[in-house]
């Protein structure tokens, strides 16, 4: 029997880029405020968070270039698509965070929209870039992974 991979029920959007891009040392789970028809809009996947990216504004982390298409069946007022969305973490995380990015020179990064509960949250990846070398290692090294596993099941089968 194959084990396939569960796809997480629960996200709404995920970032594929990132895990290619960088090496991902920490993740960390933010809550987002959202606006108006915002919810409903990211509940109907009219999200893209493929650019994304997290930054620190007075002692604050706010989301840049999720966009947020504008929901179907809203009013006449919608709040803009990319506009700057902030993250709801605690101060003593967030001085944390401060700190790594700064000093080991760490990008904050969001690799999945979900929800919990009935609440929108944000996984961020505290994450180092990776150079072209990083990804050829990983590709061989997943290749190497993939002839193991398919000897060992050969090997079983007879």
């Amino acid at each position: 029997m194959s084990k396939k991979k569960k796809k997480d029920a629960n996200a709404l959007a995920t970032n594929r880029k990132a895990r290619r891009n960088y090496e991902i040392l920490e993740t960390i789970e933010a809550g987002i405020e959202l606006r108006g028809c915002e919810v409903k809009a990211i509940r109907e996947n009219r999200v893209s968070i493929e650019e994304a990216f997290a930054q620190f504004h007075n002692q604050q982390v706010f989301l840049h270039q999720l966009h947020i298409e504008p929901y179907s069946h809203g009013s006449s007022w919608t709040p803009p698509p990319d506009r700057l969305k902030r993250l709801l973490l605690h101060k003593a995380e967030i001085i944390r965070l401060m700190g790594q990015v700064a000093q080991q020179g760490l990008a904050l990064i969001p690799l999945k929209l979900y929800t919990k509960e009935r609440l929108i949250k944000v996984e961020l990846g505290l994450g180092k870039g990776k150079n072209v070398l990083d990804k050829r290692e990983t590709i061989k090294r997943r290749m190497s992974d993939r002839e193991t596993a398919r000897a060992l099941k050969n090997a079983r089968a007879r």
